[in-house]
């Protein structure tokens, strides 16, 4: 018996919630790079107009933000940006490097040899988005090695807490630097190589290690731009 089609009401609900999720990405991006200060007041209509959207995923996206500490709602004055500090940054990274090695960890022991040459050709498909300089291909290209990577671990529900922490990682900072990309393609290379010897200690180190120079590299942005001066 086929399944009945969604209905009209169902539709809607996954296109909202869809674009609700979009606005979050969007503002979650903006704060964690500094373009979005602390105090600042993030107002429904003038955000709708920015996006393109209207006032409903905006005000669903915020509510999303306040659930995860990066808005607080002032009585009638609206949603405001809370404090953001070099330590917020540190742990949200030190998080994401503690389960991408215990993953790794686990992949390098897992891991078949068809998993493995899936890797080496996302790699290939990574290194290409970086010749040509597309970053949004290159988010893509990263995102989808990682995604086989952790997938190799087979533990989806610790792969599934990454993803989600994740999305405190603002993706453009990194695919628009071209030296970031470069590095990120030979970080690569030698994770496989490891991954090949199944050298665990090696890809701990070199999965973690991507964590690490992500906190770096947003925390030296930040301080260009007087975050916390």
């Amino acid at each position: 018996m086929n399944a009945p089609a969604r209905t009209a009401v169902q539709r809607r609900r996954g296109r909202r919630e869809q674009l609700s999720d979009e606005v979050a990405a969007q503002l979650r991006a903006e704060i964690m790079t500094g373009v979005l200060r602390p105090g600042t007041f993030v107002r429904l209509d003038e955000t709708a107009a920015a996006l393109g959207v209207s006032i409903t995923p905006v005000r669903e996206a915020l509510r999303t933000l306040r659930g995860e500490g990066m808005v607080q709602l002032e009585p009638n004055r609206g949603h405001v940006v809370v404090p953001l500090t070099r330590t917020d940054v540190e742990d949200i990274f030190w998080l994401q490097a503690t389960i991408a090695r215990e993953l790794a960890a686990t992949a390098t022991e897992r891991i078949t040899e068809a998993e493995v040459d899936e890797l080496e050709q996302l790699n290939a498909e990574l290194a290409a988005a970086v010749e040509g300089q597309d970053p949004d291909e290159i988010s893509s290209a990263e995102f989808a090695f990682h995604r086989a990577f952790n997938h190799a671990s087979g533990r989806i529900k610790l792969a599934w807490f990454l993803l989600h922490v994740a999305r405190y990682l603002p993706a453009l900072i990194y695919s628009t630097d071209p030296e970031w990309g470069t590095e990120a393609v030979e970080s690569h290379r030698l994770l496989i190589e490891a991954l090949r010897r199944r050298d665990v200690a090696a890809a701990v180190e070199l999965n973690g290690s991507q964590f690490t120079d992500g906190a770096q590299r947003l925390i030296a942005r930040l301080d260009d731009i007087g975050m916390w001066g």
